[in-house]
């Protein structure tokens, strides 16, 4: 509730006395509002279990459910509430409504695509180890690139490796399109055609990949400290107003930046970069000497060649 301006005093400070129903201002106790409403529940629950018990509510709304998590299920079990056995004479009704009820869910093209397509997503997350919360957003892109009609002459996969592409990246958690094609078996040149139609249907205009989004990623494959970390992006971010590593492929240079902050801070997990990750051992290499020759010249970094880490 947003607080209200005492009109006696012009305070700000107001508090809200539920039990009566009337917002008090707290400095010279002035009645602001005496109808105001309570909208929790009418009952009350003194322990968890009695929460769960009295509560009325279902779970919450998920995309990435065909039914969006709101659906009636008749099961098979022909029980009815108590747990006793349904009457032999409502047996075949109760047939009928789950007959129904399940060509209701398949009543429309949309339906039968979501009821393919989000079990793909599921698992492509699954596969790519995609957050539950970007995992929804990615269900709500689809659903809505289904209802304009872009899935229509693609395939499925293609079009929910591109969202997954595209929501990633505009949470500046990037999926590069080697790993989008290994997991959905789809040429990397139909993630980006696909990409690309749904951003220009759509009017989206994503942010650019910087270098400096692969780095979290890397650090925690290879456990890095979080000081080697803070190093490396903060090397990129002055890297690139110098323009540095501009026109570079952004997670190769991201892989030299962590290698090289390793280096500066003696972190001997960093080492393992180059036998750990998907990127060629001579990209990092040559990246690697490329950033810290071009940082030494600009005065980024102290010492050129930068001295390996010593021994524990």
């Amino acid at each position: 509730m947003e607080k209200e301006t005492c009109t006696a005093c012009g305070s700000n400070n107001s508090i809200v006395d539920y039990r009566h129903g009337e917002v008090l201002c707290k400095d010279c106790g002035l009645i602001l509002n005496d109808k105001v409403f309570d909208f929790g529940p009418e009952w009350r629950a003194f322990d968890e279990d009695q929460m769960n018990k009295r509560a009325r509510t279902g779970g919450p709304i998920k995309y990435a459910k065909q039914n969006i998590g709101l659906t009636t299920e008749i099961d098979r079990y022909d029980r009815d509430i108590k747990g006793s056995a349904i009457p032999t004479e409502r047996k075949a009704q109760l047939y009928r409504l789950r007959k129904w009820q399940r060509r209701s869910r398949m009543g429309t093209s949309v339906d039968r695509n979501l009821s393919i397509a989000l079990p793909e997503l599921d698992r492509m997350c699954a596969h790519l180890n995609v957050s539950d919360n970007i995992k929804e957003e990615c269900a709500r892109w689809y659903r809505k690139c289904v209802n304009q009609g872009i899935v229509r002459g693609r395939s499925i996969e293609s079009v929910i490796a591109a969202i997954i592409y595209l929501v990633s990246r505009n949470h500046h958690l990037p999926k590069t399109l080697d790993e989008l094609r290994e997991v959905s078996g789809v040429k990397k040149k139909d993630i980006g055609r696909s990409y690309r139609t749904i951003c220009r249907r759509l009017n989206l205009r994503m942010p650019v990949i910087t270098a400096a989004d692969y780095v979290p990623r890397l650090a925690s494959q290879l456990k890095v400290s979080g000081k080697t970390e803070a190093k490396a992006i903060e090397m990129l971010e002055k890297a690139r107003k110098k323009g540095i590593i501009a026109g570079k492929v952004p997670i190769s240079i991201a892989a030299a930046a962590l290698f090289l902050a390793g280096r500066m801070t003696n972190d001997k997990s960093t080492q393992k970069i180059i036998s750990f990750s998907d990127i060629p051992e001579s990209a990092i290499k040559n990246r690697y000497e490329e950033l810290a020759k071009e940082m030494y010249k600009k005065k980024i970094i102290d010492t050129y060649p930068i001295p390996e880490p010593s021994p524990a």
